[in-house]
């Protein structure tokens, strides 16, 4: 890759005495080359993290048994962001050399290798290379769509208006096709007759019809000392030294290797969309739809076919509310052998959310425990892609779980729990902590059936220690209490604050010495970085701490 550099240099190095501003060229052809390879090798990796089944397929197989590898793959989303920060760096340099290149291109034109250069004539401006060729066109163009795509992926953006990131972020396409069509300009070019032509050597027939003797050629032209042992130009040559030009050099365009890299994971992640979209065109059975305090509605539905995992998440699509979005929600109800029925739980926080919520629950009936399965029929048309993996699965696969929930962040361990009630034998899993941690006291009636459920269950079959469950209330302004006798069992475990942390995480490595504790967190990134942190710290009990997390954003 870099011996078409080298020959370009060494070429105009025989017809430029400006050695400097060579040598800024080579640096420009070297670095747009160099990075070139680099955006190639992310812009196929960074496909591979969207392809969502194939992770989930990877997680849930006997394909990847070890537990540490399967946790890899619940890095795809900070592998997936980290190819597209270096894309933007790389693309950085590979601006700036290009830019170099345009300018050397026009400034040192020449006429005896005008196939070489990509000006057609000297002091050309070098804007006009940048709008008027195929590659500088091309390049302006996904310059214009990463810097939409960057911009639109910030925290802020995601935050306050997801429907510009989606949007910006689907311009993928059109940068993938950008991209094949900027290499195909032939801009940089290779010699082809090395062996007639090598680097550095020396055209008699130029030198002959300037009437000028090799000696004299090298007093004019070789500026650097002679190697030892010669001290004259005519004892240089008599030892062979110099290679002589047997014809004159020929160039040709690179064959466009682009396609090469990103062809296999742009095809991959085709054939997985089409996929999705086949096993997503059938809409599913909505069975009810129920209003819960704190702004949280669930929809249990039905679909023919459908597997789900506990801990796995779907994407829902409601085309009455937008034609192109969906947005994942974690399931809160995984259908089983007995029964078909999954269910999800939607925090109205945003647009989409409130359109929705509009559609499924009319203004007089939002208060209402749940609504008729009659009126099923009036629902809207709503899809669902998925089951895909997340890091929850695992949470079955410790002998001990500790789980930690902040607010609407207890949706994936409802799955979990549901899935215990159903039957905790076939799993690992043996003890089970439960952390609960809301603002508001009514946010705790989510789940309170359930977890007063699998606390009777695990009474009645005196395993008291299976699921230790705390709930903590961190805003109140005096003792409260979740309302209902049934709820007598979750009363007795509301504690007033927030947990103590440091506390927790002794106790539990004193009553599990030696052990392994899979850490589960769902919720801000404050409570999930203390919780990290303490995961990485050491303990006199020797027992391991192993972190998951997954986060709102």
């Amino acid at each position: 890759m870099l011996s078409a550099v080298t020959n370009l240099g060494s070429v105009e190095s025989t017809v430029s005495k400006n050695l400097p501003v060579v040598s800024i060229h080579q640096l420009g052809l070297c670095l747009s080359r160099a990075s070139a390879s680099v955006l190639n090798l992310n812009c196929s990796l960074i496909l591979l993290p969207m392809c969502r089944t194939l992770l989930a397929y990877l997680r849930g197989s006997q394909k990847v048994p070890s537990r540490r590898t399967r946790r890899l793959l619940d890095k795809s989303r900070t592998f997936h962001i980290t190819c597209g920060v270096t894309i933007c760096i790389f693309s950085g340099v590979h601006v700036a050399a290009h830019l170099v290149n345009a300018l050397n291109f026009s400034v040192n034109y020449n006429e005896d290798f005008v196939e070489l250069n990509a000006a057609r004539y000297r002091d050309e401006d070098p804007r006009k290379l940048l709008f008027t060729t195929v590659p500088g066109l091309t390049g302006v163009c996904m310059v214009v769509v990463l810097f939409l795509m960057i911009t639109a992926s910030t925290y802020a953006i995601r935050v306050s208006n997801y429907d510009i990131f989606w949007y910006t972020h689907n311009l993928f396409f059109v940068f993938y096709m950008l991209l094949t069509l900027h290499v195909s300009g032939g801009l940089l070019k290779y010699q082809t007759n090395l062996d007639t032509h090598p680097p550095g050597c020396i055209s008699l027939n130029r030198t002959s019809s300037q009437n000028i003797s090799l000696p004299e050629y090298f007093s004019e032209h070789f500026h650097e000392p002679f190697p030892e042992g010669f001290s004259k130009p005519a004892e240089f040559t008599q030892h062979k030294f110099v290679k002589i030009c047997m014809e004159e050099p020929r160039f040709q365009a690179n064959f466009p290797q682009t396609w090469l890299w990103i062809s296999g994971p742009l095809c991959l992640y085709c054939a997985e969309r089409l996929y999705r979209y086949i096993r997503s065109n059938k809409p599913v059975t909505i069975i009810s739809v129920i209003s819960h305090p704190s702004d949280v509605m669930e929809i249990r539905m039905v679909k023919e076919n459908f597997k789900a995992r506990p801990g796995q998440y779907i994407t829902l699509h409601c085309p009455s509310v937008s034609a192109l979005e969906n947005h994942p929600f974690t399931l809160t109800m995984c259908p089983t052998e007995t029964k078909a029925t999954f269910g999800v739980h939607l925090k109205i926080v945003g647009d989409w959310t409130e359109r929705f919520r509009d559609l499924l629950l009319p203004p007089s009936s939002q208060d209402s425990e749940i609504l008729p399965f009659i009126q099923s029929r009036n629902y809207p048309k709503l899809y669902i892609d998925g089951p895909f993996g997340s890091p929850f699965e695992e949470s079955l696969n410790y002998e001990v779980s500790l789980c930690v929930a902040g607010g609407i962040g207890v949706t994936p361990f409802a799955s979990i729990l549901n899935t215990l009630l159903d039957d905790w034998k076939p799993y690992k899993l043996r003890r089970l902590y439960f952390i609960w941690v809301c603002r508001d006291i009514q946010s705790f009636r989510w789940f309170a059936d359930l977890l007063c459920m699998l606390h009777n269950k695990f009474w009645q079959e005196n395993r008291p220690d299976y699921v230790n469950i705390q709930l903590y209330l961190s805003q109140t302004d005096g003792i409260q209490k979740i309302i209902g006798e049934k709820y007598h069992a979750l009363n007795s475990r509301l504690f007033i604050g927030r947990p103590r942390w440091k506390l927790l995480f002794d106790e539990i490595a004193k009553y599990n010495r030696g052990k392994t504790v899979g850490v589960f967190c769902c919720g801000p990134n404050s409570l999930s970085k203390t919780l990290h942190k303490l995961s990485n710290q050491k303990n006199s009990y020797e027992t391991r701490f192993e972190y998951n997390k997954e986060s709102f954003s």
